[in-house]
Parts: C-alpha cells; structure tokens; sequence
C-alpha cells in the first residue's frame, strides 16, 4: 500500500503538477523508525512522494526528525549570486499540505451540487474513449478486441451501489499511481499537452477534462471508490481502492476471474446512506440526460423494462368440469400480464444537431430539438443556428419561443433556465446573471458549445473574462437578427404574437442597452393617431411624416381612449400630425432613453414649448399685448400652483390646459410613480417637474375673462370661474385633483347659478329623511329662492 505523507502535494502546489508524474513509491531505508539507533551514521536511499523519476542519496550523522510520524521537510540553501556574496543566502522551503484537508476541500467545497459527480465520471470515460480511438490511428492492435466504444452504468438500489463501465483505454499501475494518487494531475492534459508537442493538437479537440479532480466528485456521495482497469497495453488488470476520509489508498492485481474485464474501466461506487437515491435507475437516466446527453459515445443505463403476454387463466374444478363436458368448447381461457425483464437502455439518444451543417438541418429536426430540449409542446416562432470563428470559437442554436411563460416573470428575474452551456458537448449550467445574455433577452432560449470557455475549476461558473463579453456581443447580435427576421416575415401575426408576449422585454432593453439602440428601435411597435386599431413601427411612422415635420410626437397616457381624447391633440389633428400613442406604462421611459430615430427627436406634446412649425412672431406679439395682464392676473390667482400662464398653439376648441415642464415628469409619469411611491408624498413633491398653465385666446372663455380682468378684476364669480378652469384643466390633462369632492362642490356652485331659474321653475332642494317611509312626509320640498342657491345675487 502506497501511503502519501502529508507533503504529498506540496510540488504540485509550487510548480504545478506537470513536473511530478509519478506518485508516492514505497521508501526504501535502514530502520528509520528505530530510536536505538542513537548517534550512528545511516545511509538512506529514499524516493520523493512525488517522484521525479531520480533517486535521492544522503548521508547523515544523525536520525531524520520526526514529527507526528511524518518526516520533517528537508531545507535547501540557494546559491547567491557572485557579485552578492556579501547578502545572507536566502532558504528555500517546500509548502506543506494536509492530504486529507485538500481531499476535504476537493469533495465538499470545490462542488456546489452533489448531482455533478456523475457528469464528471462520465467526462472522464469519454475522454478515455477518445484516447482509444485516437491513439488506435496508429496502433490499431489496440482495438483488437472488438469491443464496442461505450458506456454503461448500472445501479444497485437496494445496496446503494452505482457502477460506470467504459471500453476505453484503461491505465496501467503506474497510471493509476499519476493519474489517481496524485491530486490535481489531468491524465487528460497531459495527454494534450503530449500532442500540443507533436504538433498535432488539432486531431483530437474532443477531450473534455482540465484540472484533474473531477475523478474526487465521486466522494461527494460515496463512502468508498474502488476503480478496477485494464490498458490494452498490459495484460494485468489492477484494482485501485480509496474511501473519502482517508489520505491513503490501495493498488492491487485482480485475480478474480469472474470480475476481470477485456479493456477499460470500471468504477464502483459505494454511496453514503443520505445519497444512496443516487442509485435509482430513474435518478441515473434523469442525470445522464441533463448532463451527458450529447456526448459523443453511447451511454447505456440498465433500465427495467416489459412486455406483455397471453397466458392460461386458472379455472376451478367446477367449471372444469363443464367445459369437459362442453365439446363446443375450441380454447381456453387466458389473460394478458406484463412479464418485467432488465436490459441495457440507450440513453443519449438525441444528437447534438448543432455539430452539423445547418444546410442539412431541417425545420422539423430544429422544432424537434427545441420541444425535447426545453419541455415545450408548440413549435418556436423562429431558429438561428450559427457558428462563430475567429478569437471566440461556439456554436449556436437559438430560438424565439411562441409564447411566453406564465405570469411573465423572466422581465422581472434576470436568472432563466433558457440558455444551456455546453463545454464539448457536456452540459456545464443553465442557471446566469446576464453572462451570455441581457435580462430584456433573457426570453431567448438555446444552447452554447465551446471548447474554450474560462471556467472555474468544478466547471459550474462562468468567469468574467475579455471571451465572455466578446461572445455576449455576438449572442445578442444574433437574436437580433432573428427577432428583425419575424418582424420583416410576410405573416404578420407572427411578429404580432412575439410583440403581444415579448413587447415589454424590448423596451426594457431600450432602458438597460444603449449600444445596441440602434437594433432595438426598428423592432417597436405603437398605435397612433392615424392608426388606432393596428400597431405600426417607427420606420412606418417615418415614411408618413410631412415634409416640414421635424420631430416624431407621441403622447402618453393610460390607455387608447384617454390618448385620443386628450386636449395636447387637437392643433396636431387639424394639422394632420401623426402622434403616436404611448399606453403601456415602460412605453414613456423606453422613449425617453432612445432620445431620437433616425435624426429625429422624440418630442413629448405635453411638455412646454411645443413647435409645430407654424410660429406667427407678429401674431404671438399682439397676443401677448392683448392677453398679457390677463395671464398676470391668472397667475396671481393660481399662485404656486402653476409656474407661469402663456398663451397657447396647441389648442383650438379647449380653453385651456396644463403642461409639464420641459424637464418635468408628464402628467402619465405622474401618476405611475405616486401609485409607486406607497403614500409618501415628499418624495413625490420633490420630484415633480413645474406645471405650465396655457390658455386658448380663441376661446370664449378666456375672452370674458380677459374682459372681466380689465372691467372687474377682484368679482368674486370671476375668480372662482378661474379657480374651475384649473381644476378642469387638471383633470383634461391627465392630472389627478388635491381634492376631488371641493372640485366636484365648485361644480355644483357654477351648475347652480347656470340652471337657476332657466325654465322658470323654482329650485327646489331635498331634505334628507332620517327613514325610509311611503309617508307623503317624505316627499315635501322645501322651497328656497333662486338668489340664494348660489349665495351669491
């Protein structure tokens, strides 16, 4: 038994493991561990723990130090330099490691989920089933057996055993020693690297393992490993035996007859008794799928299985008899029944079809994959299977799913299960914070292979890294296309179907991803003031533009009917200006952060300072000479309510409105954030922009009012009628009033003084019963005289 002190990693920990192939040999010495030895001299001819394949021969007066029953490291002195000779010499040591506290930190902390063992183990045998058939090109006796290049794994769920068997290379002793006694050593790269050096790297890309310790995942579940293999090269079969809370581990020749195997390698795996679910045949199969159903071998499960048949029906003597008797009687009675059997079961069935040739690759094979990769049961809008060369090297296969989740969370929830990440075909993780994709894309499902991907050691995260951002880049290129390929489709529901489900994804975008502005724009979609019932695209919106139009308009408000209706319109309409209509409540941020389409600004109707292209100077003068003091007084009126009174070119019937200021909130993003801002109403306060009140001068209104400031500036009826055209203006604008039920009384007041006598009958106002009763009492009105409703003669 090889037993590894606890410096046994220590080399690889400095140089990297490379140097040191070889594994603990047994220690060759004269009575090391005899205390009588005293003061003699002892001659020791010892091999390193990590070999370098040189014996190291010293001489020494007195006995090693002992520490714990483990030799002491030996201190070396460097050599200084010449020219530095007057300098101490400075010492060198080795880094000491525990054995079993690395093993510790390999199997519990390396691993976020114990599941990954298999997936590992897996790799692992492909590997060995590449190096078979590459080394084979050359040396064909290799596969002199015959055997079939695969694996099978079986299961025992009732002793909690799982057993992984692969026709593959196999390893000698002195493999086993490198490979699984020496922590952190890839058989794997150092097979590359064996071919990087004869130049002939490129001839077997499909080598999966990195770091050298996917193998210790197996101790995430199981109390004891025992690892039984065979090398084509040699004709003895060896047995190599570890349990996880030891250091040390076992080698030795098989001489069982009955458990000797043709080549490869067969892994045993005795799991703990919390993880002995792992040994269920559906557990297995379930895992194989998610994690190594592309790899390039066949896997083989052994699965329980029937088939049904006939059998007799037992009868009893009774009727025995009468069918005796019975000569009519041409067969017997008999019953169908399931006869269960076990078989092997192929289970990586579904090919990886982004290896192939999109040009060979049909519509139907793309849907197929989709629903069998995804669960889905309707086929996906569109596909794009693409692959990229140059400094990043995938491939792709991505689709635009038809519908979208239930609830819609994935705008919310920026971590989807949409995107699987493969490494050679081995399922590395589905779970992202935006690595590969943006949230406002994170709808976009499909898979990504690469061979040269910077992942952590247990290959479950994706590191930050200069590839990552360049294949993020071309990721969302990509669905970019894909997404402008349904909007350009001649059937276009399709794009209406994908607008309906993912509309909001891509305005979220227009928030979030400023660079790629340019490709989000031509893919949204707004109904108008010339298109109600259809959404049109701002390319649409563009081409119908007037010649002297500058800027594209849009309003935004809650829904259709409140846009259409609004007062901000109705210059815009004579003029026939399309303005488009914003009634999805990201519609206004999304607009905001485009700034502009095309050279042409986004212009908000509602905000002050409107140009329409239409600017009389000499009439805009004379307004304001006519209308000036009245606006003065207006705003003397108003007070701190409004910031200023001018005169309006936006309105033709209304008498007036109200609008934000330039760099206000609009009255929509108004009332969106107060509904946010749960009953704090400071911070509403602060945030909210200057209101502008605008008058329509055309307007009989504000003509009496002008009258009425020159004749009679302080009548009361005349300020109150001001105070009314605030609060109605609040309301057409989309404002929410302070106080509804004093705008509502006010309303009442100027009802009654309009009504008052005008059909010559009395105003007559009821007095409330305190019940309810068919009595004539109920019914008496109380007579009151017109000069008194209003309080005012």
């Amino acid at each position: 038994m090889h037993r590894l002190s606890r410096r046994s990693v220590s080399a690889i920990l400095r140089n990297g493991g490379p140097r040191y192939r070889n594994a603990a040999a047994p220690i060759s010495l004269s009575n090391p561990f005899n205390e009588s030895a005293g003061e003699s001299d002892t001659k020791i001819r010892w091999y390193s723990v990590l070999n370098t394949n040189r014996s190291i021969t010293t001489v020494s007066t007195r006995p090693f130090n002992m520490r714990n029953g483990l030799f002491v490291g030996n201190r070396y002195e460097s050599t200084a330099a010449a020219s530095d000779a007057s300098n101490p010499p400075a010492e060198k040591y080795e880094y000491q490691a525990e054995v079993s506290r690395l093993m510790d930190l390999i199997v519990n902390s390396l691993y976020s989920n114990k599941e990954v063992f298999l997936r590992e183990l897996i790799s692992n045998a492909s590997d060995a089933l590449d190096k078979l058939r590459f080394l084979s090109v050359t040396e064909p006796e290799l596969l002199k057996d015959g055997f079939d290049l695969d694996i099978r794994i079986q299961t025992d769920k009732d002793n909690g055993i799982i057993t992984l068997t692969d026709s593959g290379i196999g390893m000698s002793r002195q493999e086993l020693v490198d490979c699984l006694g020496t922590i952190a050593q890839s058989g794997t790269a150092k097979f590359l690297k064996a071919l990087k050096d004869s130049k002939d790297a490129g001839a077997d890309s499909n080598l999966i393992g990195q770091f050298g310790v996917g193998f210790y995942s197996s101790f995430l579940v199981s109390d004891r490993v025992v690892v039984s293999t065979k090398s084509p090269k040699s004709d003895k079969q060896y047995v190599w035996e570890g349990e996880a809370n030891s250091s040390s581990y076992t080698i030795r020749e098989e001489t069982d007859p009955e458990k000797l195997i043709p080549r490869g390698t067969r892994l045993t795996l005795y799991l703990k008794r919390d993880d002995k679910g792992f040994a269920h045949p559906e557990r297995v199969q379930k895992l194989v799928k998610n994690y190594s159903q592309f790899v390039s071998f066949p896997i083989y499960t052994w699965q329980e299985k029937g088939y049904t048949k006939e059998v007799e029906v037992d009868e009893d003597p009774s009727e025995a008899k009468k069918d005796e008797q019975d000569e009519k009687a041409e067969k017997k009675k008999t019953k169908t029944v399931v006869e269960k059997y076990w078989d092997w079961e192929l289970t990586n069935e579904t090919q990886p079809i982004w290896l192939r040739n999109p040009k060979e690759v049909t519509t139907e094979e793309y849907n197929e994959f989709y629903k069998k990769t995804f669960n889905e049961y309707l086929d996906p809008l569109a596909s794009s299977h693409f692959t990229t060369e140059g400094e990043v090297e995938f491939r792709s296969i991505l689709y635009v799913p038809s519908m979208a989740p239930a609830g819609k969370e994935d705008i919310i929830n920026p971590k989807t299960k949409n995107i699987r990440l493969y490494v050679k075909r081995v399922f590395i993780s589905d779970d992202f914070d935006g690595e590969l994709f943006p949230r406002y894309l994170s709808f976009v499902k499909g898979v990504v292979d690469s061979n040269d991907l910077p992942l952590n050691v247990s290959r479950e995260i994706l590191q930050e890294s200069r590839i990552v951002r360049i294949m993020r880049k071309r990721l969302v290129r990509k669905a970019f296309d894909m997404i402008l390929g349904i909007s350009m489709s001649e059937n276009k529901d399709d794009y209406e179907r994908f607008w309906e489900n993912f509309g909001k994804h891509l305005k979220l975008g227009c928030m979030e991803d400023r660079e790629n502005h340019k490709r989000l724009a031509p893919l949204l979609r707004f109904f108008s003031s010339q298109s109600e019932d259809e959404m049109i695209s701002l390319d649409e919106y563009v081409e119908n533009m007037k010649s002297e139009q500058k800027d594209i308009y849009y309003i935004a408000a809650d829904s259709v009917t409140s846009a259409k209706n609004t007062p901000f319109l109705e210059r815009l309409l004579e003029k026939d200006l399309e303005v488009l209509y914003l009634v999805d409540p990201i519609d206004e941020v999304a607009v905001q952060n485009l700034k502009a389409y095309k050279e042409k600004n986004f212009v908000d109707i509602s905000k002050e300072d409107l140009d329409l292209g239409d600017k009389n100077e000499e009439k805009e003068k004379e307004m304001k000479q006519e209308f000036g003091q009245t606006c003065d007084w207006i705003k003397k009126r108003l007070g701190d309510k409004v910031a200023s009174v001018q005169i309006s070119n936006r309105l033709s019937t209304s008498p007036c409105v109200l609008v934000s200021g330039r760099f206000g909130w609009s009255a929509n993003m108004e009332r969106l954030m107060k509904a946010q801002t749960d009953g704090d109403a400071s911070s509403l306060d602060y945030m909210r922009g200057r209101r502008v009140f605008e008058i329509n001068p055309e307007h009989p209104i504000i003509k009496n009012l002008n009258v009425a400031c020159t004749s009679s500036p302080d009548d009361e009826e005349a300020l109150r009628a001001i105070d009314l055209l605030y609060d109605t203006a609040l309301i057409s604008s989309g404002f929410t009033p302070e106080s509804p039920s004093q705008l509502g009384g006010k309303i009442y007041e100027m009802m009654g003084l309009a009504l008052s006598g005008k059909w010559g009958a009395p105003t007559v106002g009821f007095q409330q019963p305190a019940a309810q009763t068919h009595s004539q009492e109920t019914l008496e009105a109380e007579v009151i005289e017109p000069a008194e409703a209003g309080g005012q003669k």
